[in-house]
């Protein structure tokens, strides 16, 4: 099996992520019903390079699973480890180097890469399967797109991520669902940001909500959009970075003011450890309003990618909620 893709070591029933997938992924692999090509595509930190490896292991497990009523790999025969160490000789990785940076000629090598690839796809040795990872399938070539079945991966949700913080990675609570607000359904962009940047950018979206609720004057929300604009000092980029992180969990918590309006259970909720503040602020945002801020949350996230100024953006926001 040839993966390609950009880690993980864990079977599928211990990932995160769609389970109906990883199903249909397991069962086909144990049915022998697999394409032999396929591309997992999806956003940056959802599981897909985690799956390719979980699928690795499971076509190459040497433990017996016949007759298991969820087919997985094992996860600790001789085989899986080998998987793990990536010394298996039946599982080759290729995978982006750690330059950032991307010159003339690497372009080049990406492209003979492709249609040296495409003449494999085409026809594909006995017994082996190719899984591409990619959170851009769009530049991949269309002939090499078309010769590969597409599986598609979503964002995880804020408690799935919340989930894994707390149990795997040893977050606090609040840290944790600070933390998941803000990742934009990336667990990896979770790990990746500091706890103090993501409880910093739910307590500002907080802040901006309560300071709203009330419907104040012009110039309160102004001095609101201020402090949702902040940054510690940083400009241009990092600016807009910032706010996108609190806007993100703007939205986050407003998503939660709506289940709580809506009469729903407790376990939907994102932010379960802030609750008591969450319905306080449900008794002024009515559905109308919540749709409203949904839709300036998705405007303003769309506008900084657009390379607005975080400040317009943010006084925008304010004066919106």
């Amino acid at each position: 099996m040839q993966i390609l893709g950009s880690r993980s070591d864990m079977p599928f029933r211990d990932l995160v992520g769609p389970r109906l997938l990883f199903d249909l992924l397991a069962r086909a692999a144990r049915r022998g019903s697999l394409p032999p090509s396929l591309v997992f595509a999806g956003p940056d930190g959802v599981g897909k390079r985690a799956a390719a490896v979980a699928l690795a292991q499971l076509l190459n497990c040497s433990a017996d699973r016949d007759g298991a009523d969820a087919p997985d790999a094992c996860g600790v025969c001789a085989a899986c480890r080998r998987i793990v160490r990536r010394v298996h000789p039946d599982v080759v990785l290729l995978e982006p180097g750690d330059s950032a940076a991307i010159k003339v000629d690497q372009v080049r090598e990406v492209i003979e890469a492709q249609n040296a690839l495409l003449k494999t796809l085409e026809e594909p040795p006995s017994g082996s399967i190719f899984v591409l990872v990619t959170a851009r399938p769009d530049v991949l070539l269309p002939t090499v797109r078309s010769r590969c079945q597409r599986v598609r991966f979503g964002r995880l949700t804020e408690h799935e991520i919340a989930s894994v913080l707390m149990t795997r990675h040893g977050f606090e609570s609040g840290e944790a669902h600070a933390a998941a607000a803000a990742a934009d359904g990336s667990l990896g962009r979770a790990l990746a940001e500091s706890t103090g940047e993501s409880a910093g950018a739910r307590s500002a979206a907080a802040a901006l909500l309560n300071g709203v609720a009330e419907a104040p004057d012009p110039v309160r929300r102004l001095a609101l959009s201020k402090a949702l604009a902040a940054s510690g000092g940083g400009k241009g980029a990092t600016e807009r970075d910032a706010l996108a992180r609190r806007l993100r969990a703007l939205g986050s918590l407003l998503r939660d003011v709506q289940v709580l309006s809506a009469g729903a259970p407790d376990r939907w909720l994102a932010n379960a450890d802030i609750r008591e503040s969450l319905a306080a602020l449900a008794r002024s945002f009515d559905r109308e309003r919540t749709l409203r801020g949904f839709a300036a949350v998705d405007r303003a996230l769309d506008a900084l990618e657009r390379n607005a100024s975080a400040k317009v953006v943010a006084d925008w926001v304010a004066a919106t909620l």
